[in-house]
């Protein structure tokens, strides 16, 4: 499989309050709080999800679990997923929502509705 990383992967990543803090700076420099309601950030969300969804769209199974061997959609893919977390992560910022523990909390009630066998 291929290496998608990019040439500044040697550096640690930044953590989710960091990230939640460049993206809060970047929409303040461009004046752009005013349109970050959950609403639209919701529908922004959606839009992105459903543009990684066009990348496997009419892909075979065996097609879709090759994709990120093919740099041009691989960058996609990864560019997609970027934006999908983007909007998550400013989602959460203004609901006050903690995403990682709001997944572990769902993980947990999942694994006592749906035990092992």
């Amino acid at each position: 499989m291929t290496d998608h990383s990019d040439s500044v992967a040697s550096s640690p990543a930044p953590g989710l309050p960091e990230l939640q803090r460049r993206l809060a700076s970047f929409a303040a420099a461009r004046h752009w709080q005013p349109y970050h309601t959950p609403k639209n950030l919701a529908s922004a969300l959606s839009v992105e999800a459903a543009e990684l969804l066009e990348i496997f769209q009419w892909l075979t199974p065996e097609e879709s679990a090759r994709v990120m061997d093919v740099p041009d959609t691989a960058h996609r893919v990864t560019d997609e997923v970027a934006d999908v977390l983007a909007y998550l992560l400013q989602l959460c910022e203004v609901l006050g929502v903690d995403p990682l523990a709001a997944l572990a909390a769902k993980i947990e009630r999942n694994e006592h509705r749906f035990p092992a066998p």
